[in-house]
């Protein structure tokens, strides 16, 4: 994308941040990524009055050959951790969640954006204020809900027991004191009780496997009891992912994280074949679907920190709170959270 577009696109995004003069902007890369995102959320900052500064760190010497979460650079500098806090907004362009470093910094009140998605999928998916108050929606009546019960044609049938964990919501920008959100993103979620997620969920083909960046070929079965997946079967896509699983040596690969459902209807869920360069958030977004997550937990303040993590849009599925239809064969059906067209 070209420089000057990049810069207003970042100019719009920080302006529905909430950024002003007198704040302090923070920018965190890392290595050679990212730095026109980084020269333009600067110029952005300084546009609206703020003062701004970008904070690069080395790249990273060795590789995991896994995208082990959690694990950040920042955990060695902990000077850097310091100047970060005293930010008003930061803006990461590595990933930092799941992180004790992000917590501590949120903590502090400095609001949070991830923006490491490729540049023209952050300008089609723009954020705006009737997508927030579509997601608030949807966070509110999730926050309400004692019980979860999704269903598909293929087979899945699975109940979360909710109350435990709070609920979050994501809408691609963040104007809060200590919020963290991801440009872009429009979904709701929340985790089960850590002994409470029991059933039965089948992965169709046409479902998606994050971080593999790869969409399902054939049926996988999950059983799932108390909280943890107990047996994983199918053919060659069940056996990546019980491969990748073991390859953390970690029983706690094997808990369910959080679930909720996606409500972007600009999202694509081809977005992979355009946008292979990005962590998938179109597809954790696409209106209709319904995503649940297996391995750590933290994020939602729950004990569960394993680096292996997997996030699993499907679609066509249908999802209850409390037997109350809220996604029905992939379409959301509660009025307040279909956009207008669609009411």
């Amino acid at each position: 994308m070209d420089q000057n577009l990049l810069n207003e696109i970042c100019l719009r995004q920080l302006t529905l941040s909430g950024v002003h003069e007198g704040e302090t902007v923070a920018v965190l890369s890392e290595g050679a990524e990212r730095l026109d995102y980084a020269d333009a959320f600067l110029y952005a900052a300084r546009r609206l009055g703020a003062s701004a500064y970008h904070l690069r760190l080395p790249a990273p010497t060795t590789a995991s050959g896994a995208w082990a979460v959690g694990a950040s650079e920042l955990a060695a500098n902990p000077q850097a951790v310091e100047a970060l806090k005293q930010a008003d907004m930061l803006v990461d362009l590595k990933f930092l969640l799941f992180s004790k470093e992000q917590f501590a910094i949120q903590e502090a009140g400095t609001r949070i954006l991830t923006a490491v998605e490729p540049a023209p999928l952050l300008a089609r998916l723009m954020p705006t204020p009737e997508l927030r108050e579509r997601v608030e929606v949807g966070a509110e009546l999730l926050g309400k809900a004692g019980a979860m019960r999704i269903t598909s044609p293929g087979g899945t049938d699975v109940t979360y027991r909710l109350g435990v964990y709070p609920t979050m919501s994501e809408y691609g920008y963040t104007d809060q004191p200590g919020r963290w959100d991801h440009w872009p993103a429009a979904f709701v979620f929340t985790g089960g009780a850590d002994d409470g997620v029991d059933g039965r969920i089948v992965l169709s083909p046409g479902d998606v496997l994050l971080p593999f960046n790869t969409y399902v070929q054939t049926p996988v079965t999950l059983t799932v009891e108390q909280g943890f997946i107990t047996d994983i079967r199918g053919g060659l896509d069940a056996e990546l992912l019980s491969s990748y699983i073991r390859s953390f040596d970690d029983p706690r690969g094997y808990g369910m994280s959080h679930v909720g459902w996606g409500l972007d209807e600009r999202a694509h869920w081809h977005g992979l074949t355009q946008f292979p360069g990005g962590m998938g958030m179109e597809l954790r977004s696409f209106y209709g679907n319904v995503m649940f997550s297996i391995g750590p937990n933290n994020e939602l303040g729950g004990p569960n920190d394993t680096p292996c993590h997997f996030d699993i849009p499907m679609r066509g599925c249908s999802l209850f709170l409390d037997d109350e239809p809220v996604v029905v064969d992939g379409d959301v059906v509660v009025p307040e959270m279909r956009p207008a067209g669609r009411r």
